[in-house]
């Protein structure tokens, strides 16, 4: 072990992808990676040219989730503008809009999304509907005679210069239903939170996998495995030897992400905080068997990352850490269960987030150990192998 210490130490791309990578992917992902839509650049077609049609726009274009981004004569040049990339969405005010508000009628407000990102114009979409529903909400409250009924507005995607219109129930004043949402566990709504403690998931096993093919790599690269056959140390000693040194460096590693979570992200620890180090354990004995079997499958540093690079994707991508599961064709969701990503991303989210204890996340420990299990059964059967 004091061998395997000292050539890590000497090692200095080793032990510099032990802190870089976790500090970068973090801090790079925790704030790049949001599903929160912002600045959304609005044209403005305004028919009307009336008070109550600017102070619409106005609504729209003071909230931080939509900025104007000019005024266009005719649809024609919006959607023009919305296919060339110069805005992202637009609205088409009609000429008679000021008129139809004074008397009380119900008028439609045509919103054109591009569609090209569908999450982005579906997350639009709400924005547009939630703003409007605020400015008719204010036109209720006025005690002038005009506007027994709202603005509704039309959303819909610009595909091939064709759009789509859809008409709303207007606002009934003899009784409403008000909505008082109550968001548990996240009340601010921050994003990062669900992205970075998806991303530490990932660090922990993809780190400890391109750490340990490396490392054991190296060992044959260099020679060295021939030298460790003639000690006297036993088979079973050699390979306590080679991951003892990785899983304790790598369990430091998790201990700096769960510290750079916590000052720079401000993640809750509404939970155990030993409930995720054990999570970890697992998901780094888990990473650094993954890396050895690699490693004894590859002759070469550049032939273990290509074969990291088969590993590793669908690792990520059926993990559950940047998007829902549910999100997920239902045919794909039974196939997380086999991805020990999986469950440690919901034994850090439903600890640190939920509060919640071993009693309610015992299947994700069980899966997790299982998959520890098999995968340091394997990755130590194949050493042998290597090694005899």
């Amino acid at each position: 072990m004091r061998k395997e210490f000292n050539q890590i130490r000497h090692d200095r791309r080793l032990a510099v992808s032990l802190i870089l990578p976790p500090t970068l992917q973090l801090l790079l992902f925790g704030f790049a990676l949001s599903a929160n839509v912002s600045n959304i650049r609005l044209g403005v077609v305004d028919d009307s040219r009336t008070p109550e049609s600017r102070e619409l726009v106005a609504t729209l274009t003071e909230s931080k989730s939509f900025q104007s981004a000019g005024d266009y004569f005719s649809v024609d040049q919006l959607g023009d503008a919305i296919s060339r990339g110069k805005v992202d969405a637009g609205v088409v005010i009609p000429f008679d809009y000021a008129r139809d508000i004074q008397r009380g009628r119900t008028t439609t407000v045509q919103v054109l999304l591009n569609a090209m990102n569908a999450n982005t114009a579906a997350i639009s979409q709400g924005y547009a509907q939630g703003l409007i529903q605020a400015y008719n909400s204010s036109i209720v409250r006025r005690p002038s005679s005009a506007a027994e009924r709202a603005v509704t507005d039309s959303t819909g995607p610009v595909t091939d210069n064709r759009q789509r219109t859809a008409d709303y129930a207007p606002v009934n004043h003899r009784g409403q239903v008000l909505l008082h949402p109550a968001f548990l566990y996240n009340p601010g709504l921050v994003g990062s939170w669900f992205i970075v403690t998806g991303v530490f998931g990932l660090l922990l096993i993809l780190n400890s996998s391109l750490v340990a093919s490396a490392a054991m790599v190296k060992e044959r690269e260099a020679g060295t495995i021939e030298q460790l056959l003639m000690s006297p140390a036993s088979t079973s000693e050699i390979i306590f030897a080679k991951i003892a040194p990785l899983f304790f460096l790598l369990s430091v590693m998790a201990l700096f992400a769960v510290g750079l979570m916590k000052l720079v992200f401000h993640v809750p620890f509404q939970g155990s905080l030993l409930l995720v180090l054990c999570g970890a354990a697992l998901c780094v004995l888990s990473g650094i068997s993954v890396g050895t079997v690699t490693a004894t499958f590859s002759k070469s540093r550049q032939q273990a990352q290509l074969t990291n690079f088969f590993v590793n994707p669908p690792l990520a991508s059926l993990s559950g850490a940047f998007y829902p599961i549910e999100a997920m064709p239902t045919w794909l969701q039974p196939l997380t269960i086999l991805n020990p990503v999986h469950h440690f991303v919901a034994i850090v989210r439903a600890s640190m987030l939920k509060g919640s204890g071993l009693t309610a996340l015992w299947p994700n420990f069980l899966g997790l150990l299982a998959f520890t299990v098999v995968l340091v059964s394997l990755s130590v059967w194949r050493f042998r192998k290597q090694l005899s």
